[in-house]
C-alpha cells in the first residue's frame, strides 16, 4: 500500500483533510469538496474505518445473471455508449463500469491491465460499490449525492482505493428514479482529462434513449430554446398522458424549473397555457415566460403499451467516409457474402470497421434482415457464452423463464457482424468454430441443434496471424474467418485530412450554425489522431456542444492536448504561408455561406469587392 503522501495526482490539500480528518476527528472545510467531505463524514457515522481494506466477495454467477435480466433495457440502451467510452479507456490504462440501482457492477470493459489491477480492490463485476460498502467512491457517492461527482486518489475513504480516480454519474429513468451509474475509473497517476464530462454526456444520451421505450401512448413535447438543438440529448422531454405530465428529462425538468415528485400534479395547460402543438418546430412560451422552441408528437397508440425491449439503432450510412479504394472492397465484400464467404476487417480502433460492415450490410441482399454487432471484448466473460449461444429455460438456476436466444440466432437470415474477435476467449472459439462448420447452434441446456442461417463479417485491431503463432487464437478458426480480408488504414494515413475535418464538421450539423476557424481546421488535420475516426468524432461533438451558435471555434477553444498542436500549427504557418491561410479561409467562409459571396465577405469582415479580387486573382 503507498505511502499517504506519496499517492500520485494528490496534492498537499487532500493530504492535510485526511490527516485532520482521520488522525485529528475535525471537518477539513475548504481542503476538498464539499461532497467528499459530506461522504466521509457519513462512512464514519457508519464505522467503517479508513484503513482497513473493506470485505469484498463477488455474488454468484447466476445471482449476476438475475441482476442483469432486471437492468436488461438499461445494459441495452448503455451499450453504445459504453463502446464508446471503451477506445478512450483502453488508450488511457482506464475502465468503463456500468454498475445498478444497489450499486452493484454490471459489466466493466476498458484496458485489460487496469482492469487486472482493479480487481485487486474487487473494483469487478459482481461486486457492490454503494457507499455503504465501499466508502467514499464514484459510483456509490454518486448514487447518494443523486449528480456526477469524481473522486481522485486519497479522496477515496478506503486506504487501499488510492489508486483509483474515478469519475460517475448517476443514470435517471424518465420519473427520476435511479437506475444505475456510469462510471470511468483509471489509475491515479493517470488522472484522465475531462473523464467526468465524457461520463456526463454519455448519461445524458441513455436518459434521451428512454424515451423510446414505453411513451408510445403519451404526447411528447421537445423543446429547447435553440432550434439547432432539438432532437439530440439536450432537448427538454416531457410526456403527457392525456393532458397529465407523467414523465420528463432532466433537461426539461432543469429549463422548467420542475421537481421529480410533483410531477403528476402538472397538467399540459399549467406548463404551456396558448403554446400551438404541432409536429414542426413552433416559438412556444412557458407559463414561466421563458420563449422556447419546441415540437409535438402525437401518442402512436391509445392503450398503455409496456416497455419494449430492443437493441440500438444502426448508425446512419457514412457515406463519403469511406473512402474510393475502401468503398471498392465494400462492394466485393458484399459479393463474397452472397455466396457464403465470410469477411475480416482489420483495423486500428476506431478505423470504422463497424461503419464498414453496416454499410455491407446495407448494400447486400440481406439488408432488410437484422444486423447483430457484437463486441466480444465489451461482453463480460462470465456471461459471452449464454449471450452469443443462448440458453433454454431451467439451463441455470436465475435463468429467464423461457430462456434466451442468444445474439447468434438473433442474427439468423441477417449479417452477425463479431467485433474484437481476437478477444474472444479459446474455449468460445471452438464453439464459434463449430457453429461455423454445422450452421447450427446449440444453447445451453439443450440438446437439439437449430439450424441458423447469417453472413459473417469479423473484426479485430489486433493481429490475429501473431496471436495463432502464440497460441492465443485457434488457427483452425482464423482460417474460417480470415478468407477475404480488409485492411483500414488509419486516419493519419490518409492524404486529405483537411477535407475529412471539414466535411465531418459539415455533416455533424443540420445545417451550418458554427464556423471552424481556419488556423482551428488546419490544427485539426494536423493531428494523429490515435483513436482515429471515433477520436475525432468526439473531438467535433464536443467542441460543437460548446460552441456558441453563430460563432466560430478558435484555436484556444481546443482540448488542452490539441493545444500544443495548435501553436506548432500557426507557428508553421507565418508569412511564407499566409496566402495559403487566407485562401482556406476564404473557401471555408464560402463553404459556410452556401457559395453566397455577399455573406461570405459579411462573415469575413472584408468588402465584397475586396473578396471578388481575391477570388479573380486565386484563378
Amino acid at each position: 500500500m503507498p505511502s499517504p503522501r506519496a499517492t500520485p495526482g494528490q496534492g498537499e490539500p487532500v493530504q492535510t483533510a485526511r490527516r485532520r480528518f482521520f488522525e485529528e476527528g475535525y471537518a477539513p472545510d475548504g481542503l476538498v469538496a464539499a461532497p467528499i467531505l459530506r461522504s466521509w463524514q457519513r462512512c464514519a457515522e457508519q464505522g467503517l474505518e479508513a484503513a482497513r481494506r473493506p470485505p469484498a466477495e463477488p455474488i454468484a454467477t447466476h445471482h449476476l445473471r438475475e441482476h442483469h435480466d432486471r437492468a436488461d433495457l438499461l445494459r441495452r440502451l448503455a451499450r453504445p455508449e459504453i463502446e464508446t467510452l471503451y477506445s478512450d479507456a483502453a488508450s488511457t490504462e482506464s475502465v468503463v463500469i456500468l454498475a445498478d440501482a444497489s450499486g452493484l457492477i454490471l459489466d466493466l470493459v476498458g484496458s485489460l491491465d487496469f482492469a487486472d489491477r482493479a480487481s485487486r480492490v474487487a473494483l469487478r463485476p459482481g461486486v457492490s460499490w454503494s457507499e455503504a460498502s465501499m466508502g467514499t467512491n464514484a459510483i456509490g457517492t454518486a448514487f447518494v449525492e443523486g449528480r456526477p461527482i469524481a473522486v481522485h486518489g486519497a479522496e477515496h475513504f478506503f486506504e487501499p482505493h488510492r489508486i483509483l480516480s474515478c469519475a460517475a454519474a448517476p443514470i435517471l429513468d424518465p420519473r427520476g428514479a435511479l437506475l444505475g451509474v456510469l462510471d470511468l475509473s483509471g489509475h491515479a497517476a493517470v488522472r484522465p482529462l475531462h473523464a467526468l464530462g465524457l461520463v456526463r454526456l454519455a448519461v445524458e444520451q441513455i436518459e434521451h434513449r428512454l424515451f423510446d421505450h414505453g411513451f408510445d401512448h403519451c404526447l411528447m413535447l421537445r423543446f429547447h430554446t435553440d432550434a439547432a438543438l432539438l432532437g439530440t440529448a439536450q432537448e427538454g422531454v416531457l410526456a403527457f398522458d392525456g393532458e397529465t405530465l407523467v414523465a420528463a428529462n432532466r433537461a426539461a425538468v432543469r429549463a422548467l424549473g420542475l421537481d421529480w415528485p410533483g410531477l403528476t400534479r402538472l397538467r399540459l395547460p399549467d406548463l404551456f397555457p396558448q403554446a400551438r402543438l404541432s409536429a414542426d418546430p413552433t416559438g412556444w412560451q412557458a407559463a414561466s415566460g421563458l420563449a422556447l422552441v419546441g415540437r409535438a408528437v402525437k401518442p402512436v397508440t391509445p392503450q398503455r403499451s409496456r416497455p419494449l425491449v430492443a437493441p440500438p439503432k444502426p448508425a446512419a450510412d457514412p457515406g463519403p467516409l469511406l473512402s474510393a479504394d475502401v468503398q471498392a472492397d465494400a462492394a466485393r465484400a458484399v459479393r463474397l457474402l452472397a455466396v457464403g464467404i465470410p469477411v475480416l476487417v482489420q483495423g486500428e480502433t476506431g478505423a470504422g470497421k463497424e461503419v464498414f460492415a453496416r454499410r455491407v450490410h446495407g448494400e447486400s441482399d440481406r439488408a432488410d434482415r437484422p444486423f447483430v454487432a457484437v463486441n466480444c471484448a465489451a461482453l463480460p466473460e462470465t456471461l459471452i457464452e449464454s449471450e452469443l449461444f443462448g440458453y433454454e429455460e431451467g439451463a441455470f438456476t436465475g435463468a429467464r423463464r423461457k430462456g434466451h436466444r442468444g445474439l447468434l440466432r438473433q442474427a439468423d437470415g441477417g449479417v452477425l457482424f463479431l467485433d474484437e474477435i481476437g478477444d474472444m476467449p479459446l474455449v468460445l472459439q471452438a464453439r464459434l468454430l463449430r457453429v461455423l462448420q454445422d450452421r447450427a447452434v446449440q444453447p445451453l441446456g439443450g440438446d437439439t441443434p437449430i439450424p441458423i442461417d447469417f453472413a459473417l463479417i469479423c473484426a479485430t485491431h489486433r493481429p490475429l496471424a501473431a496471436l495463432v503463432a502464440e497460441g492465443r487464437f485457434r488457427q483452425d478458426l482464423f482460417f474460417r474467418i480470415a478468407q477475404y480480408t480488409v485492411d483500414l488504414p488509419p486516419l493519419r494515413r490518409l492524404p486529405d485530412r483537411a477535407g475529412l475535418v471539414r466535411d465531418l464538421w459539415h455533416r455533424l450539423q443540420s445545417a451550418p450554425r458554427v464556423e471552424l476557424a481556419p488556423e482551428t481546421a488546419a490544427c485539426l488535420a494536423a493531428y494523429d489522431w490515435p483513436g482515429n475516426y471515433r477520436q475525432l468524432l468526439g473531438v467535433l461533438r464536443a467542441l460543437l456542444a460548446l460552441a456558441e451558435p453563430g460563432g466560430r471555434v478558435q484555436p484556444g477553444d481546443l482540448p488542452a492536448f490539441l493545444r500544443p498542436n495548435a501553436a506548432a500549427t500557426l507557428e508553421a504557418a507565418e508569412a511564407p504561408s499566409l496566402a495559403t491561410i487566407t485562401d482556406g479561409a476564404i473557401r471555408a467562409a464560402l463553404d459556410a455561406a452556401g457559395g453566397n459571396r455577399s455573406r461570405a465577405a459579411q462573415a469575413l469582415g472584408i468588402d465584397r469587392s475586396t473578396l471578388y479580387r481575391r477570388l479573380r486573382r486565386g484563378g
